[in-house]
């Protein structure tokens, strides 16, 4: 009973969370009535090669954030390697689409469910969430600022946002202390020096990747936004994504901080925002779904085999290093040949012979040379050239 009944719960729980998606994209569409126009010139007239590039830096945010999460669960007792991590990290993703919380509890379940000897438990990595949130929550409260004009909130309420973060930290350390084992091992990383600088460096790539998205995204569709008020589409961006808003959180948040400037213009840039972010998160969702068909034994099985084959089919002398070398060197053995060939046909011996050898009126006998001081006169000795040796011996050969 007590299983069906929670069943039943979580049923419910899904149906009202994609009821609420529904009625906020519907609520948005009916904020935008009559300008679907604009909306369009928006969305479209953004350059490739922005929209790219914000592609590129959701990529680049995931991998940070997936690496910090790496760092949290090595430092909580865990040996899982990056690789199975990273993928189970991409199939949160699938699971955040519709909300936050979804993607966490499916990147935990993918992550015990392909190691679950390397893995802490489901509460140490419920507690490995902690730090990074703690760390996000601290650097949401001290550019809170950015709120104050677009909302017009108090300008307290920065202030009273990191004194908030600061005693949930502080809570959750006592908690830990306490004696909450999966807390402890969850908070384990901010005990190390290395392990916060580590941590905080992640998150800091990750969050600028993001802030610097949204800025492209917004300057790209026309809208005058400064890096602050990036900042402030980013809090947005993670504050309603706590609520079911589904994939028009990224419109809503945008109309909601730059809404004066032009609705329908900041809901483009808001369906920029959630385009690219879906596109980079399905590339890193369709990496580790094809990495996890590649790694299972079966399919390696079958790709050794594969290369055994083709390594029988063609071996060493027939790929394409060692077939350039052996036909180079036979190039060059033929045209040695050749050039020998054409020197041996031409005889240009006698062309070189001294004078005397090619039927020229003999030289003057050479005077003996004397120095002095010196004794007797020398008279220099000449030898008969190679050459000249040579047709010697042909002329002989012919008398005789």
């Amino acid at each position: 009973m007590l299983k069906r009944g929670a069943w039943r719960c979580r049923r419910h729980r899904t149906a009202v969370t994609v009821a609420a998606s529904i009625g906020a994209s519907v609520a948005l569409g009916l904020l935008l009535v009559g300008k679907w126009d604009e909306l369009e010139t928006g969305v479209t007239g953004a350059p490739l090669a922005i929209a790219a590039a914000a592609v590129s830096l959701q990529l680049l945010a995931l991998l940070a954030r997936s690496e910090a999460w790496h760092v949290c669960v090595r430092a909580g007792g865990g040996s899982v390697g990056r690789r199975t991590l990273y993928r189970a990290s991409s199939m949160g993703f699938v699971g955040g689409l519709l909300h936050t919380q979804l993607g966490t509890a499916a990147r935990i379940a993918a992550l015990r469910r392909s190691a679950p000897e390397d893995s802490p438990r489901v509460c140490a990595l419920i507690g490995a969430e902690m730090p990074i949130l703690i760390v996000e929550g601290a650097l949401a409260a001290l550019t809170s600022f950015t709120l104050v004009g677009p909302l017009g909130l108090p300008w307290w309420v920065p202030l009273a946002a990191f004194g908030a973060v600061a005693l949930t930290t502080l809570a959750l350390r006592g908690v830990a202390s306490a004696g909450a084992q999966w807390l402890r091992s969850g908070l384990a990383v901010l005990q190390s020096l290395d392990g916060r600088s580590r941590l905080v460096g992640f998150v800091l790539v990750a969050v600028f990747a993001q802030i610097a998205r949204n800025w492209l995204l917004l300057n790209a569709v026309g809208v005058d936004a400064s890096v602050f008020d990036a900042i402030a589409v980013l809090i947005a961006v993670v504050t309603l994504g706590q609520l079911p808003f589904g994939l028009s959180v990224g419109a809503a948040a945008s109309v909601l901080i730059l809404g004066p400037q032009g609705v329908a213009a900041a809901a483009a840039a808001g369906v920029l925002l959630t385009a690219t972010g879906t596109v980079g998160g399905l590339l890193f969702a369709a990496w580790g779904f094809l990495d996890i068909g590649l790694s299972r034994p079966r399919v390696r099985a079958l790709a050794r085999r594969g290369r055994l084959r083709v390594a029988q089919l063609a071996g060493p002398a027939h790929w394409p290093r060692t077939a350039l070398a052996t036909l180079s060197a036979q190039l060059l053995r033929s045209i040695e040949h050749v050039c020998f060939d054409l020197i041996g046909h031409l005889q240009v011996g006698p062309v070189l012979l001294p004078a005397t050898d090619a039927g020229l009126p003999p030289r003057a006998p050479t005077a003996p040379v004397s120095y002095p001081g010196a004794g007797p006169a020398v008279r220099p000795t000449i030898r008969p050239s190679h050459h000249a040796s040579l047709n010697v011996g042909r002329e002989a050969g012919k008398t005789r």
